[in-house]
C-alpha cells in the first residue's frame, strides 16, 4: 500500500499545480476549424480529468485517514490522519475512489482518441498545442513523421506524412 499511496498523493499534488499552472497561464488557442461541439467536448474532457484525478486522489488518502492509518509518502514523510477513526467516512471515501475509477478510464480514452484524431486523421494542429516546444518547426514535423512511422508499422496501414 506504501507505494499506491504515494504514487496519489503525489497526483494530487501534481494535478493541484498542474490545475493552478492552468488557471494562471491560459494554454494555446484552439484551431478555428474546430466547431463548437468539439470546443466544448474539449473543454468538458479536461475538466474531468482535472477533477477526476484530484477527487480521486483525496478520496484515497481519506479512505486511509479515516480508518485512523498513517499515510506515508515513500516512506519519507508522514501524514497522521485528520480525524479519529471513523469507519462510516472512511467507507464513504472508498466508495467515492472506486466510483471514479471507471469514469477516469473512460475520460482518458475519450481524450486519447480526441487527440489520435486530429493528430492522424484531421492534422489540424490540436497535436502542436500540446508540445513543449511549440514555436520549432522541427518539433512539429518530428511529431508527425514519428506517429506516422508508428502507425506504418504497427498496424501496417498507409498514412500519408505531411
Amino acid at each position: 500500500m506504501l507505494v499506491r499511496q504515494s504514487v496519489g498523493l503525489t497526483i494530487l499534488a501534481l494535478m493541484v499545480f498542474r490545475a493552478s499552472w492552468r488557471w494562471r497561464v491560459p494554454p494555446p488557442p484552439l484551431p478555428h476549424t474546430l466547431s463548437r461541439l468539439e470546443i466544448s467536448l474539449a473543454g468538458l474532457t479536461h475538466i474531468s480529468l482535472y477533477m477526476l484525478l484530484i477527487v480521486m486522489s483525496l478520496a484515497g488518502y481519506l479512505s486511509t485517514a479515516a480508518a485512523g492509518h498513517v499515510v506515508s509518502v515513500f516512506g519519507i514523510v508522514s501524514i497522521p490522519p485528520l480525524s479519529p477513526h471513523h469507519n462510516r467516512w472512511s467507507q464513504v471515501a472508498i466508495a467515492i475512489h472506486l466510483g471514479g475509477q471507471y469514469r477516469l478510464y473512460l475520460f482518458a480514452a475519450l481524450h486519447v482518441a480526441g487527440a489520435l484524431f486530429h493528430g492522424v486523421v484531421r492534422r489540424d494542429g490540436v497535436i502542436e498545442r500540446m508540445l513543449p516546444l511549440r514555436g520549432f518547426r522541427w518539433a512539429r514535423s518530428y511529431s508527425f513523421r514519428r506517429i506516422t512511422e508508428i502507425l506504418n508499422e504497427t498496424f501496417k496501414i498507409s498514412v500519408i506524412s505531411p
